[in-house]
């Protein structure tokens, strides 16, 4: 009798014990994993500080986590797959190739984990939003600019940055379909590629001006292509004309000093705060509107004392990564 006793206490107690459990697990912080391309660039850096805030604000955790290199799709691929098994909540992903980040995307959403992507699309629509830049019309913007500061007549040269990568091969797309239908006086003579690696930009753009002598602009469509196209020209003192891509210290002293005429630049803050926060709809029951265009902007040097300019440029990073 004193056995029986006790065991109805203890199934009583762990009876009451129930909903306390339950109450646990309900008041469990939801996990989203953020998956860049990179971590190396200021770009990345931005996006991530964008989605800590967000992150912050709405009371999930974040799962930051990218490979070291931007060409590197199977790390990312890896990247992925863990966070699936893992289990958690939503995955932000910016595909570094898009149709080889296919696979991962659908198995998410098949294992009902929201999937959003950010920055480059994707070759599937079993994603629940993407945001990201606008990338054709940021490629027309640089070739308007180009035609102006050309005078509408010379060669130029591309540093591109990647087959396969959605964004940029959109922003290279909009800038020669743009050259060609708007200035025929510019004639396109080279176009390579900087593989997402400044060294590599840097090789490229020297041999497109040893190549080409008679040059008289180029550009350079991500980060990392800029800032390789603008060492090339500082080393050899030249005086081609380069429009570039993206923002960070260097990119914008390079700006100060006119050795870039201009930069297109994105909202990579927004861009992760976004990210995060259309996840947290989803999880809450929202249906986000699936495609959100970030408008991008041309910067001169004549611009970067416009508080609304500085603001893109140079986000509070250290408030939200320390």
């Amino acid at each position: 009798m004193k056995k029986l006793s006790i065991s109805r206490r203890q199934a009583l107690a762990m009876t009451a014990a129930l909903p306390l459990v339950s109450s646990c697990n309900r008041n469990t912080k939801k996990r989203i994993g953020v998956v860049p391309k990179g971590r190396a660039h200021m770009f990345w850096q931005s996006v991530h500080a964008g989605a800590n805030k967000a992150a912050r604000e709405t009371g999930v955790d974040i799962e930051w986590n990218g490979p070291a290199s931007e060409t590197d799709f199977n790390g990312q691929l890896q990247i992925v797959e863990a966070m699936i098994n893992k289990r958690l909540d939503a995955i932000a992903l910016a595909p570094i190739d898009k149709k080889a980040m296919v696979s991962v995307v659908e198995r998410a959403t098949k294992q009902n984990i929201p999937v959003i992507i950010f920055d480059s699309s994707v070759d599937t629509d079993q994603f629940v939003a993407q945001v990201a830049t606008d990338n054709y019309k940021a490629g027309q913007m640089a070739a308007e600019r180009m035609g102006e500061i050309t005078g509408r007549k010379g060669k130029v040269a591309i540093v591109a940055v990647q087959v396969g990568a959605a964004s940029t091969m959109a922003r290279e797309q909009g800038f020669e379909d743009t050259v060609k239908s708007k200035f025929p006086g510019l004639q396109i003579l080279d176009k390579r590629y900087g593989e997402a690696s400044v060294e590599r930009s840097l090789t490229v753009a020297e041999n497109m001006l040893t190549a080409f002598p008679d040059l008289n602009a180029m550009f350079a469509s991500n980060e990392s292509s800029t800032v390789g196209a603008a060492r090339a020209l500082k080393a050899r003192g030249s005086k081609v004309k380069l429009v570039g891509f993206d923002s960070g210290p260097s990119l914008e002293e390079d700006l100060k000093n006119g050795i870039i005429d201009s930069l297109v630049v994105q909202d990579p803050f927004n861009m992760g705060y976004r990210s995060v926060t259309l996840a947290v709809k989803k999880l809450s029951g929202d249906t986000p509107e699936k495609i959100q265009n970030l408008e991008p902007h041309l910067v001169t040097k004549a611009d970067l004392g416009k508080p609304e300019i500085q603001a893109l440029l140079n986000p509070d990073l250290k408030k939200y990564l320390d």
